[in-house]
């Protein structure tokens, strides 16, 4: 995959949500990817027989990442750059998959610019996710389904109740467990000193929440 400086490199969270989306199937789907970083993800939506893909991130380097993987693949995606669902807010979509900023920040809120950003999610971990159960429902067509990856640190049943708030029936659909990747690693230290994970701890729960609109 090619990947500029800065842009997200797929991970565990990455590949568990490819076999989330293979799971679910979107043979002739209208597929939506935000926080597409490289591309990954859109990318196996196309392979598995979605009838249209689009791909959003708000870094520029993302956006020229996830072009090219495409078309040296020969795949048809549509790429825009943009914060979260704001380039397609008019559009409806039958699956929608999400791989969001998931790391808790204690220093604060999450910073506009720099690689961080791809990570970042503020002191609870929730920044970016609170903001997507928000506005991903309003984005499904009927029959549609969010597939949202993210560590079970940031609270999975928050994430299922703000889903479901919305009128969707939400659901863990795959969990794993993974070693602690880079940005995780380096933080440790720090999560454990305020009590979020255990001293010594170096892997974590990993969950695909899937949300239905009847």
């Amino acid at each position: 995959m090619l990947r500029l400086p800065g842009v997200y490199r797929p991970q565990g969270d990455t590949h568990l949500l490819c076999d989330a989306l293979k799971e679910a199937g979107v043979r002739g789907a209208k597929v939506l990817d935000v926080c597409t970083g490289t591309g990954r993800v859109a990318l196996a939506a196309a392979l598995y027989g979605a009838a249209k893909v689009t791909a959003v991130d708000v870094s520029w380097r993302a956006v020229v990442s996830a072009r090219a993987n495409a078309l040296m693949r020969g795949l048809d995606i549509r790429v825009r750059q943009g914060d979260l669902f704001t380039p397609v807010k008019e559009e409806r979509f039958d699956v929608i998959t999400v791989n969001p900023p998931y790391v808790p920040n204690l220093n604060g809120e999450p910073g506009r610019h720099g690689r961080e950003r791809a990570w970042d999610a503020g002191p609870g971990g929730r920044a970016t996710l609170d903001r997507v159960c928000d506005q991903a429902p309003r984005l499904l067509g009927s029959g549609g389904m969010l597939l949202m990856v993210h560590s079970a640190l940031c609270g999975v049943e928050t994430t299922l109740g703000a889903l479901r708030a919305s009128g969707l029936k939400a659901s863990v659909l795959l969990r794993r467990e993974e070693p602690f990747g880079p940005v995780m690693r380096g933080k440790a230290d720090e999560l454990a000193s305020h009590g979020l994970i255990r001293r010594g701890q170096d892997r974590e729960e990993l969950v695909v929440i899937s949300a239905e609109r009847a």
